[in-house]
């Protein structure tokens, strides 16, 4: 049944603007962005299912489009309306990184970068470039790979760090298996990069891991 032909009193629209969105529980919220449901599911049954299948906003934030496709329900029109809120999230934290120094949103950056890499179905190497006010200056996937690796270069960072005048970097790249343990390799390459980074005076301040519905820091567990 879509969410227009139910009675007033339960459809989330009239719902929000009676009491605001914080009134609204999370099927209800997604519930009011798909608007209809599919064939013997009414839009609220389709929302419980997707939310369970990605593990909640956070996860369908970070869905690809293998994810969503594997959902009934969800055509070509829904899954383009959760990508483009998933962009508008993306975006609303990339401003706030630009705005003020990463070190008073740790986790909006990990947050960031979730949103950046998580979906992606190999694995992609990023770099967030900072200015000496540790705000963002920009951030590029400068290396993508296979379904388990990426070659990665440090002086090709180094090098669009001095084009951008950058005086430190986040390096970051997701784990397609979903598992966010580093590997020793991991840890080679963070020192790698962050001794290139020496050489001209930038500094790196961390390498983040993303995986399934989590991110791991190696400045956290002391690896830099």
């Amino acid at each position: 049944m879509p969410i227009k032909d139910l009675p007033e009193d339960m459809r989330p629209r009239e719902k929000l603007l009676r009491h605001g969105s914080a009134a609204l529980a999370d099927v209800e919220l997604l519930a009011l962005l798909l608007r209809t449901g599919r064939q013997g599911h009414d839009v609220f049954a389709l929302a419980q299912e997707v939310l369970q299948a990605v593990g909640g906003f956070h996860g369908l934030l970070a869905a690809g489009d293998r994810e969503l496709s594997a959902i009934r329900g969800l055509g070509p029109a829904k899954k383009s309306e959760i990508a483009a809120v998933a962009e508008i999230a993306r975006r609303a934290l990339a401003q706030q990184m630009r705005e003020a120094p990463v070190f008073d949103h740790p986790q909006k950056v990990k947050d960031y970068v979730a949103l950046r890499l998580a979906a992606q179905p190999r694995e992609v190497f990023a770099v967030i470039f900072l200015d000496s006010r540790m705000r963002l200056i920009g951030d590029e996937a400068m290396f993508h790979g296979t379904l388990s690796q990426a070659s990665v270069y440090p002086r090709e960072i180094a090098r669009r760090a001095l084009q951008l005048n950058a005086a430190a970097v986040i390096v970051a790249h997701n784990h397609p298996s979903g598992v966010a343990e580093p590997s020793a390799a991991d840890e080679h390459l963070t020192h790698a990069i962050r001794d290139a980074m020496r050489l001209i005076d930038v500094r790196l301040i961390d390498h983040l891991i993303v995986g399934q519905g989590v991110v791991v820091s190696l400045a956290e567990r002391g690896a830099l």
